[in-house]
């Protein structure tokens, strides 16, 4: 099993001036690659540069450049040089596929956050023994940073990335060859309805309400971009005043997430400690939040209709704020950890089905938490008859399979 581990950084100042130049001539490296590529393009008859002819002048670039590009690990510009590729395979793959491209844009300094060692050993060295409270990473050209290890590592160290959160510093690890630890059953199946107003309702009847951290904080966070937004634009060429209410954005920002992730874990733990099968809607969370089309208005040529646009960015926001999308991917990685199993159902019409006898109407859903067949009557919470509808499809699906 493949596993990542998050720890946070504790550099000197000395480092963490080091760390920032790291990024920064990685971020330098991304662009001037990208650079190469859209001017062999457009002005060489649309040559097509890949990975392999620029990694090839690596070599080059490290020996004209001692001082930027030459004290960095080799295999580090190597994987930004591959990250640089991916957003190119990426947009190719868009393009053939009809959607929105998104060519590849150059990254400045605040936007590039990243930087990866392929191989531990190689430009940067985990050093960690059980139960060390002086755990340190060595990172070429910077030296041993402490690292905050809050919980053992287990499985073999495959790749280390650095990575900048505000003013923090993080170091990532992807583990593989992890063991498996299997929880002891509970001969317990669960479904689970994803919602607004309450995160998550269990087939059982249990309703998890969701904190809204975003919501909570939307005032102060508009008072920190209120202040951030007063600098005109002349004058944010990174002005200490402006670097510091940035700053204080980013930090809100962060502490949002960070508030999420830690429930989510909190969440998903208590589900896999409880149930052995967890059955959940599979949910599109990126087609859901997409702004409603534009309505031309036939009569008044370069006019628009109502659109609901005002409703449909709340609604979005909410959805958005309850984070769905990764709250279940983190369900997934703790129950394969555990031994448990999840499985995705269509979530089409699960609130609009009527448990008892089958119907399915629209006019079933009354309000948003009252449901009541329009056949037989059968009335119960809307968010406990999608949830006992996902564990009734899961129940098909596993007799389907078996």
């Amino acid at each position: 099993m493949i596993r990542a581990y998050r720890f946070l950084l504790r550099p000197t100042a000395r480092q963490a001036v080091a760390l920032g130049e790291m990024l920064r001539d990685h971020c330098s490296l991304y662009n001037g690659a990208l650079q190469e590529r859209r001017d062999a393009y457009r002005h060489v008859s649309k040559t097509t540069v890949r990975y392999g002819a620029q990694s090839a002048q690596l070599k080059a670039i490290r020996t004209f450049d001692p001082e930027r590009q030459g004290r960095w690990s080799f295999s580090s510009q190597q994987a930004t040089l591959r990250r640089l590729d991916k957003a190119f395979q990426a947009f190719f793959r868009r393009v053939k596929a009809g959607q929105t491209p998104g060519y590849p844009r150059f990254k400045g300094v605040g936007h590039f956050d990243t930087v990866t060692f392929p191989k531990d050993g190689d430009g940067c060295r985990w050093d960690s023994t059980p139960h060390d409270r002086q755990t340190r990473v060595r990172l070429q050209n910077i030296g041993h940073v402490r690292v905050h290890q809050h919980r053992p590592v287990q499985g073999r160290v495959k790749t280390i990335s650095v990575k900048r959160e505000g003013t923090r510093w993080y170091v990532v690890l992807s583990c593989d060859e992890v063991p498996v630890e299997p929880l002891a059953a509970t001969g317990s199946v669960v479904g689970i309805d994803m919602g607004v107003a309450h995160l998550l309702t269990t087939s059982d009847g249990e309703h998890l309400a969701n904190p809204h951290f975003l919501a909570t904080m939307a005032d102060e966070l508009a008072e920190a971009q209120r202040h951030l937004a007063t600098f005109p634009k002349r004058t944010r060429q990174r002005t200490k005043k402006h670097r510091a209410a940035a700053r204080k954005v980013a930090k809100l920002h962060a502490k949002i997430r960070r508030q999420r992730a830690d429930f989510h874990h909190k969440t998903a733990l208590a589900l896999v400690r409880d149930h052995d099968v967890i059955a959940h809607e599979r949910l599109d969370t990126a087609g859901m939040t997409k702004a409603p089309a534009h309505k031309a208005d036939p009569d008044t040529p370069g006019s628009f209709l109502p659109n609901g646009a005002a409703a449909k960015a709340g609604l979005n926001r909410s959805i958005l704020d309850a984070g769905w999308a990764q709250f279940l991917g983190i369900l997934a990685n703790k129950a394969e950890s555990a031994g448990r199993l999840t499985v995705p159902v269509d979530a089409r019409n699960t609130s609009r089905t009527c448990p008892g006898c089958g119907h399915v109407a629209t006019g079933n859903r009354v309000t948003q938490t009252r449901f009541q067949c329009t056949a037989c009557g059968f009335a119960a919470n809307a968010d406990h008859v999608g949830a006992t509808n996902v564990l009734n499809r899961a129940g098909l699906a596993l007799c389907n399979v078996a």
